[in-house]
C-alpha cells in the first residue's frame, strides 16, 4: 500500500518523515543513511539527462561550482531560472528533483510513496505555495495539503512533549525566517498569528562571515578574496564551519588559499555576533510584531519552542531566554521538528484504510487550526472622504490570521451605465494596505458576462475562500442576474506545470 509522507523542503536540507506503525512520527534516511539532505542539486558536466541531489552535490561546488544550484527555495513562485548548459530550470523544477530524490530513496526502506504533504514558510505566498504544490506534481507525487513550517513543528511539540499553554515558535532555518504565537491543549493546537522572512536565516550569517574574512584578507594582501560569484561558492563553505564551530566555542579559525596565497582567518563569538546583529534584531522585530498581532505579551508566553538550525547559534538562545523570562526548550533535533509534525498531518490526511489501531488511536487525539498568512482584497473605485473625489484603494475581503479555512463576502456596485466586464484583480498584503501601490496583485482576469442596459450600481458580491492549503478560490458574482465568474487562483506569472514537467521528467536522479 503506499503511505503519504511529511515533507520538509528547506532552504539547506530537506527531510521525509513517516507516521510509523505504533503512531509516532519517524526520520526516514536518506540511501546515504544521513537523516537529512542538503537541498542542493548537480548537473554532471559529462552526464545529460543526470542529476545528482544532496551532499555529493555539495562537494562538487568545489570543482564545478556553475553546474551545483542552492539555495531554490528562496526563488518559489519567483521568475528566476538557473541556467545549464543550453537550458534553464525554475525553482519548481530543481525543487521537484529533490523531492524525487528523497521520496525514491524513502520508498527503498519504506515502499511505494505516491502521496505526501510538504511544508512551507508561514510567509510564503500564493505563488510560492502553487510553486511548490506544483514540484510535487513534477516528482511524481499527489500533494494533498502544504502545511507552514511553524505549524508543523507545533504539531510536533504537542503530540511529542507535554507542553500546554500559549507558546511561541521561533523558526530560523538556513535561509527563511518564521515566528509563530499557537495555542497548545493537549493535542489541540491553534495558531494564533504568524510572521516570517523568507530572506532571512543561516546563509546570511555565513555570507556575513565571508564578508569579514574578505575584509581581512585584502587588509593584508591588498586583493579581495571574493570578487565574484564563483569565489563565493568556493569560499563560503569555510564561513559555514566557521559559523558551526563558533555555536559550541568562543573562537575559530581556518586557513583559506585566496589569489595571493593561504590566509589564516580567526573570528571570536563576540565578533560573529556584532557581524549579524542586524539580522538577528530583524527577529526581534518580528518577535514584537507576531506579539502585537496576537495581543499577548512576552509573560503571556509559557514556552518557546526552538525550530530549524540556526538556533543552535548561542546568541539566538540567549536573546529569547532575556526576551521571555525563560530558557527556549527542545523536544528533538531542530533540524527534524518540522519533517516530523508534517508526517504527524500526513496522518490526519491518510484515508481510513492506510491506518492501522495505533496510528488512529494517536491520531484521534489530534486537532490543529492555523491562520490565514496575509491580507486579501480587491481593487476598487471608492469615494474619498478627505478629498471627495473617487479614486481606485484596495479593499480587504480576508483579515490577516482569520482561523482556516475560512470565507467572506462582500458587496461592490458597477460605476457606470451599460456596463458588462468588470475587472477581478485579486491582491495580497502583509499589512491591511488601502493603497493599490504597496498590495501585491495575485491575479487579475475579467468577467464579461454582465446584461446589457442595465444602470450603474449593480451589486457584485464578491466571495474569497481559503483552504487549509492556503490557496484561494474566488466568486464574483452578479447579484440580479445570478451570473458568476468562479476562479481557483493561478498567480500571475504561474509557469505551466505540463510544460515545467518537460524539462526534467526524464531525468535521473541520484
Amino acid at each position: 500500500m503506499s503511505r503519504i509522507v511529511g515533507i520538509d523542503l528547506g532552504t539547506t536540507f530537506s527531510a521525509l518523515a513517516v507516521f510509523d506503525e505504533i503512531g509516532k512520527p519517524e526520520i526516514v534516511p536518506n540511501a546515504d543513511g544521513d537523516r537529512i539532505t542538503p537541498s542542493a542539486v548537480y548537473f554532471p558536466r559529462e552526464e545529460a539527462g543526470k542529476t545528482i541531489v544532496g551532499a555529493e552535490a555539495v562537494k562538487a561546488v568545489a570543482f564545478d561550482d556553475a553546474r551545483v544550484i542552492q539555495e531554490i527555495k528562496r526563488q518559489m513562485g519567483d521568475e528566476h531560472a538557473w541556467p545549464v548548459d543550453e537550458d534553464k530550470y525554475s525553482p519548481t523544477q530543481l525543487s521537484s528533483l529533490i523531492l524525487k530524490k528523497m521520496a525514491q530513496d524513502a520508498a527503498v526502506q519504506k515502499g511505494e510513496i505516491s502521496r505526501a504533504v510538504i511544508t512551507v514558510p508561514a510567509n510564503f505566498s500564493e505563488a510560492a505555495r502553487k510553486a511548490t504544490m506544483d514540484a510535487g506534481k513534477l516528482a511524481g507525487l499527489d500533494v494533498t495539503h502544504i502545511i507552514n513550517e511553524p505549524t508543523a513543528a507545533a504539531l510536533f511539540y504537542a503530540v511529542n512533549a507535554e507542553i500546554t499553554g500559549r507558546v511561541i515558535v521561533y523558526d530560523l532555518g538556513g535561509g527563511t525566517f518564521d515566528v509563530t504565537v499557537a495555542d497548545i491543549d493537549g493535542t489541540d493546537v491553534r495558531v494564533v498569528a504568524s510572521l516570517g522572512d523568507k530572506f532571512l536565516g543561516g546563509k546570511d550569517f555565513d555570507r556575513k562571515i565571508l564578508a569579514a574574512m574578505d575584509a581581512a584578507y585584502e587588509a593584508k594582501h591588498g586583493k579581495k578574496l571574493v570578487g565574484s560569484e564563483a569565489d563565493e561558492a568556493k569560499f563560503i563553505g569555510e564561513a559555514e564551519s566557521l559559523k558551526r564551530t563558533l555555536s559550541s566555542r568562543e573562537k575559530a579559525g581556518t586557513v583559506v588559499n585566496g589569489p595571493s596565497g593561504p590566509f589564516k582567518f580567526e573570528m571570536t563569538r563576540a565578533e560573529f555576533e556584532e557581524a549579524i546583529s542586524t539580522e538577528i534584531a530583524r527577529t526581534e522585530t518580528m518577535i514584537d510584531g507576531v506579539l502585537d498581532e496576537a495581543s499577548t505579551k512576552p509573560g503571556d508566553i509559557a514556552h518557546v519552542l526552538l525550530v530549524g538550525g540556526s538556533t543552535r547559534i548561542p546568541v539566538v538562545r540567549t536573546k529569547l531566554a532575556k526576551a521571555f523570562g525563560r530558557e527556549p526548550e527542545l523536544a528533538v533535533n531542530v533540524d527534524e521538528a518540522v519533517a516530523l509534525g508534517a508526517a504527524i498531518y500526513a496522518g490526519l490526511h491518510a484515508t481510513p484504510e492506510q491506518l492501522n489501531p495505533a496510528q488512529t488511536a494517536t491520531l484521534k487525539k489530534v486537532k490543529l487550526s492555523d491562520v490565514c498568512g496575509h491580507y486579501y482584497g480587491t481593487i476598487a473605485v471608492t469615494l474619498n472622504e478627505r478629498t471627495g473625489r473617487e479614486e481606485l484603494a484596495n479593499s480587504i475581503i480576508l483579515e490577516k490570521n482569520t482561523a482556516l479555512p475560512c470565507s467572506n463576502s462582500e458587496v461592490f456596485q458597477t460605476i457606470s451605465d451599460g456596463q458588462t466586464e468588470i475587472n477581478c484583480t485579486i491582491t495580497q498584503s502583509a499589512f491591511p494596505e488601502s493603497n493599490p501601490e504597496f498590495v501585491t496583485v495575485i491575479s487579475e482576469e475579467s468577467f464579461d458576462q454582465l446584461p446589457a442596459g442595465r444602470p450603474a450600481g449593480q451589486e457584485i458580491e464578491v466571495t474569497f475562500s481559503y483552504d487549509e492549503n492556503e490557496r484561494m478560490q474566488c466568486v464574483f458574482k452578479d447579484v440580479a442576474s445570478g451570473k458568476k465568474y468562479e476562479s481557483t487562483v493561478q498567480p500571475q506569472g504561474s509557469r505551466d506545470v505540463e510544460a515545467e514537467k518537460a524539462g526534467v521528467a526524464d531525468f535521473v536522479v541520484e
